[in-house]
């Protein structure tokens, strides 16, 4: 038998079984069984997670498109798609996302400003309102959502409330929030979001998605920075050809999401799964304090999704050998990100139960060596 690991990490993440079957088929990208039955219903219950039915006629202002490659892939097709050449972008920034956001803007040469944070600290809405009232040149807005450098969980309705009053479109980075923190784009009247099939739906890695206004998508048609990465052009031919994208679809990839959109559904929806995810979060919190270790930021701070822990403070502790401890017993865990303090992550999102984080406590306590 293969050894499967947990993964306790913001993605690729534990998938189910099931999920994991649903690859075992090989499709054809010009088959109607596979456009038509799983591209473009997985597209429908994109909008339909994403867009409240208690908002009359808003589900119909959005869409979605779905784009191979990882999630910054997507990431940066939104970025180098949606601000034309006269248009200008402000990026939130408080984390190694938020920087690649930024350096995307450069690399594209975009017009852009950064409003910098540290990476344990909670956007300043104050600062990000000066910027937005002092400068009209501004068009754009791009935030990270849960801000997987720290765990972080950035202040969405308040960005978005900013953003409505000064008129600017909202782009935010949902890579690893989407499908495991409830929000409505239209409540929130959000321009662009960007997710991954690998993360809180529970898939596999191969391709992003987005979901965005329908009047938004058809602006971008010819501002384009790449080819392969043209929102615009995938997006309308998913929409004028049924699913069909412009090269080479990831069939079996795209297979395991539409079963993991399944999965998502028999659980109870985002509402069940945010919950199961709290709970996973809030006893990985209550349990690593017993054995010793300090969540790194503030509980109020703390997204449901990874908690970055501060390394312990001993000589001999060395997260390499900490890490093979736990891998030998089944676990893997992230190193940290953190620029400016010795820590590591715990990710508690995909197939991932209140036990199974119980049994990690359980590693963790005999794998300390120091």
């Amino acid at each position: 038998m293969m050894q499967h690991y947990l993964l306790l990490t913001p993605g690729p993440l534990t998938t189910s079984d099931t999920v994991k079957q649903a690859m075992l088929k090989d499709w054809c990208t010009w088959d109607d069984d596979y456009n038509l039955e799983v591209v473009q219903k997985i597209r429908q219950n994109l909008v339909t997670l994403a867009v409240s039915g208690n908002i009359p006629d808003k589900s119909n202002r959005y869409s979605s498109v779905l784009m191979q490659g990882s999630g910054t892939a997507s990431v940066e097709a939104v970025i180098g798609s949606a601000i034309g050449k006269q248009d200008k972008l402000l990026v939130i920034n408080n984390g190694a996302y938020g920087e690649r956001i930024a350096e995307m803007a450069r690399y594209l040469d975009i017009s852009h400003q950064v409003l910098t944070f540290g990476e344990t600290q909670l956007p300043d809405m104050a600062v990000i309102e000066d910027a937005l009232a002092t400068d009209p040149a501004i068009s754009h807005v791009a935030m990270v959502h849960c801000e997987t450098t720290t765990g972080m969980l950035n202040p969405l309705e308040a960005t978005a409330k900013l953003c409505q009053k000064y008129r600017k479109v909202f782009i935010l980075d949902a890579m690893s929030s989407f499908g495991g923190i409830e929000f409505d784009l239209a409540a929130l009247d959000i321009g662009f979001m960007i997710s991954s099939a690998n993360k809180c739906i529970q898939g596999v890695p191969g391709f992003g998605f987005v979901i965005a206004k329908t009047e938004l998508l058809q602006q971008c048609r010819g501002q384009a920075r790449s080819l392969s990465l043209d929102l615009y052009a995938q997006w309308h031919t998913m929409e004028s050809a049924n699913g069909k994208w412009r090269f080479t679809s990831p069939t079996h990839v795209v297979r395991a999401f539409a079963q993991a959109l399944t999965e998502l559904e028999l659980e109870g929806g985002i509402t069940a799964r945010a919950g199961r995810y709290r709970k996973n979060q809030q006893l990985l919190v209550a349990g690593m304090r017993e054995l010793g270790f300090e969540p790194l930021l503030n509980d109020k701070l703390h997204s449901p999704i990874i908690t970055s822990f501060y390394s312990p403070e001993s000589d001999n502790y060395q997260f390499s050998e900490f890490y093979q401890r736990l891998k030998a017993k089944g676990f893997v865990i992230y190193p940290g990100k953190v620029s400016d303090a010795d820590c590591f992550r715990i990710g508690n999102i995909g197939e991932i139960y209140p036990g199974d984080i119980e049994r990690l406590l359980a590693a963790i306590a005999l794998a300390k060596y120091w």
